[in-house]
């Protein structure tokens, strides 16, 4: 409700029927109106929600994050990590893979997915319908709406390079903490192992080391890797997500694939195109605004 009104989304002719009504004005045009607004600062935006976290240790790992950051960013250096790699600590707490050093490069890292065989909806630049269409032209072509989901899923490990500023990507039929290590061990032989490097990732379960499964923890320790937890309900921190929003619109929606391997060769001719503009700001910047 606003002024009393069952209105929770209000157009342009419904706030100009109100300043009428209500002797704000004695007649303003919708353009006139949308100006006003314009001037004022107001735009039409979507309503969305946020998720507060509960994380016990929200301060400390999102400072740490920031500290990475920073070093991606080749701000001033943050002090390093503790030293302390035998001191027991919890899953996915924010001193999880300490390690000798501060890190000289940084990983984002996270999943996409499921990717299913689907008709995806989506936008693209198509002839007008009706009138437009020349004598004997077929009507553009339709996405199917009655489908089914057929040769099972597939999930794609995404990570973004903050230093060097590309994207790498593997399509794997499973998302477990086998598959994750896999993806990690690849992270770490893009740069020589006395470069310590740092990755960025969630507190999913395969991401972490538990009293049964060390895995993680024991591979970061020996591999000088650091593994930087994001708070609980904090995706937004990662920098991976805006990448991931790109691939989805840009190589995803408005297809329908017959195949996973039809499907992964465009998400990876995406991934490939992306990084031959990586060096380009203004192309990567609208991509990344999509």
């Amino acid at each position: 409700m606003w002024h009393g009104l069952p209105f929770s989304r209000w157009s342009l002719a419904k706030r100009a029927d109100f300043l009428v009504a209500e002797g704000v004005v004695e007649d303003i045009s919708h353009e006139g109106l949308r100006e006003l607004l314009h001037a004022e600062g107001v735009s039409f935006q979507s309503v969305k929600t946020w998720k507060s976290s509960a994380d016990p240790e929200y301060a400390a790992k999102k400072a740490r994050i920031g500290q990475l950051y920073a070093i991606a960013d080749r701000e001033t250096a943050p002090a390093p990590a503790s030293t302390d790699a035998a001191a027991e600590v919890a899953p996915g707490s924010a001193r999880t893979a300490d390690g000798p050093g501060k890190p000289e490069v940084v990983f984002c890292l996270d999943e996409f997915g499921p990717l299913n065989l689907q008709p995806r909806p989506g936008h693209q630049w198509a002839r007008r319908a009706g009138a437009a269409r020349e004598p004997g032209e077929p009507p553009r072509p339709r996405r199917r709406a009655t489908y089914h989901r057929t040769g099972g899923i597939r999930h794609l490990f995404g990570a973004l390079d903050l230093t060097a500023g590309k994207m790498y990507g593997h399509v794997k039929r499973h998302k477990k903490r086998a598959q994750f290590l896999e993806f990690c061990r690849y992270l770490r032989t893009l740069y020589p192992p006395q470069v310590r490097i740092a990755i960025i990732c969630d507190n999913y379960s395969p991401h972490l080391t538990t009293r049964k499964d060390k895995r993680v923890g024991n591979w970061a320790m020996a591999s000088n890797t650091e593994i930087a937890y994001l708070p609980t309900n904090s995706s937004w921190m990662n920098r991976i997500e805006a990448q991931f929003t790109a691939l989805r619109e840009f190589a995803l929606n408005g297809t329908d694939h017959a195949t996973h391997r039809e499907q992964n060769s465009m998400i990876r001719r995406y991934i490939a195109w992306r990084n031959r503009h990586a060096n380009d700001r203004q192309i990567i910047g609208r991509a990344n605004a999509a």
